[in-house]
């Protein structure tokens, strides 16, 4: 049998749309948990008075995530359907949770977007589809969950509307039509999951086919390797295991690779000695893999989160300014030059100046319609000149498009999104 495609999906959409719940379903109608595992969290969820929220515990098995009833990190799951393999990354819906959720989804081939059907279009289900442009999502499948509820319950006029709606806004964020799959689910009622059920007069794909369709990434897996690193563990007769997800090139046992910015400025260098993905060996890894490796040469004080990996003969590449083109999401007033937010750029967290305005661009055509503006508001889009605080690995959206993708946060929100187009100077 030929090996299934691997493949990043992350679910994202606003809070209490039935995320976690979704997710839950998909893996239990997907084989990958056991029916008496969810019966245990059933017994448990009721004697916590969240009845209901059993399917929802299955990836949200951080203790404190039970008590309050929301996703608070981003979990990891595997499922397998008939031709794709999939991790599953469900990323939080709560707003004081969006930057685990930029980490979720710059690190995704596609994306799952719940909306209710009771609810139609809520807040966040907006700010997640922006992000999920900017982050360079290129394929999304919306699932118009809560069909039971609707009045009367599984109501196609009222799924029709909701289509009208996520429609228009798919339009206004740059989605085309043969990027996205629109489907009716109850993942509460498993209806249109696995099996139509209760949703007969639909006639497209359930759920677990739409998964199917969806195409592998295509980071090459012979370019050179990049992978961001999520945290260092310390495993005692181990030592240093970092732990990222591959985004180009392939790593197995005697790569040799640099890591930056850590260790500055030189760069630290380790080798490979083996390679692990859900805490089973493996020979190596490819582009989407999420893995942990045992590296000869680098303690757990050399590298940190943030940091990425490469050859030596072609480095990650550290900023001390780059030109970047970005979205303003959402900012209460103006931003002018010398603004100085965080930038969330794949695992890094950094603070950043805009050091100068260059030009605004309609957001629609990517034309310019104004040089050097004196300030920046909600909604324009533009090319701006910025300069990190202290060392960031950053690559170009040409060479690298995922560690050129960024999001910048302020004030506890979601101010901005971007790309960086060129590095104007290297940090080295």
């Amino acid at each position: 049998m030929a090996e299934k495609k691997h493949l990043n999906v992350v679910f994202i959409g606003h809070v209490d749309h039935g995320k976690s719940t979704t997710v839950g379903r998909v893996l239990l109608e997907g084989g990958a948990i056991e029916q008496h595992l969810i019966d245990k969290y059933r017994k448990e969820a009721e004697e916590r008075g969240k009845a209901g929220f059993e399917l929802a515990y299955v990836m949200d098995n951080l203790k404190e995530e039970r008590e309050r009833g929301v996703t608070i990190d981003v979990a990891h799951k595997e499922f397998k359907t008939d031709s794709r393999h999939f991790t599953i990354i469900d990323a939080p819906g709560h707003r004081d949770f969006v930057k685990n959720m930029i980490t979720g989804t710059s690190q995704a081939d596609a994306a799952v977007l719940i909306v209710a059907a009771d609810d139609g279009i809520a807040a966040q289900t907006k700010e997640h589809l922006w992000l999920s442009k900017v982050m360079g999502i290129e394929q999304m499948i919306v699932a118009v969950n809560k069909m039971d509820i609707t009045k009367p319950a599984y109501n196609e006029g009222r799924f029709n509307e909701v289509v009208d709606e996520v429609k228009k806004m798919l339009g206004m964020v740059g989605f085309s039509d043969k990027q996205v799959s629109i489907i009716p689910t109850s993942g509460w009622k498993a209806d249109n999951i696995k099996e139509k059920g209760e949703l007969s007069w639909w006639k497209g794909d359930t759920l677990l086919q739409a998964l199917d369709k969806l195409n592998p990434p295509s980071g090459a897996a012979d370019a050179k390797i990049r992978i961001p690193i999520q945290d260092v563990y310390k495993i005692s007769g181990i030592g240093a295991v970092p732990v990222g997800r591959v985004e180009s090139g392939t790593i197995k046992a005697g790569t040799k690779l640099i890591f930056k910015p850590s260790a500055h400025p030189g760069g630290k260098v380790g080798e490979v000695k083996s390679v692990e993905m859900h805490h089973a060996e493996v020979p190596q890894a490819i582009p989407g893999d999420n893995i942990g490796f045992n590296c000869r040469g680098i303690s757990h004080t050399d590298i940190r989160r943030g940091d990425v990996g490469g050859p030596e003969d072609d480095p990650p590449a550290v900023a001390r300014a780059f030109k970047a083109q970005i979205m303003i999401l959402d900012h209460p007033n103006v931003i002018t030059a010398g603004y100085t937010p965080v930038f969330h750029c794949h695992t890094a967290q950094v603070a950043c100046t805009f050091e100068k305005l260059l030009a605004k661009l309609d957001p629609k055509t990517g034309v310019v319609t104004e040089e050097n503006p004196d300030f920046l508001k909600k909604g324009d889009a533009a090319m701006v000149l910025i300069k990190p605080t202290k060392p960031l690995a950053i690559e170009e959206q040409a060479k690298y498009k995922a560690l050129a993708r960024f999001a910048i946060r302020d004030m506890g929100a979601t101010v901005a999104a971007g790309m960086c187009l060129k590095i104007e100077e290297h940090w080295d």
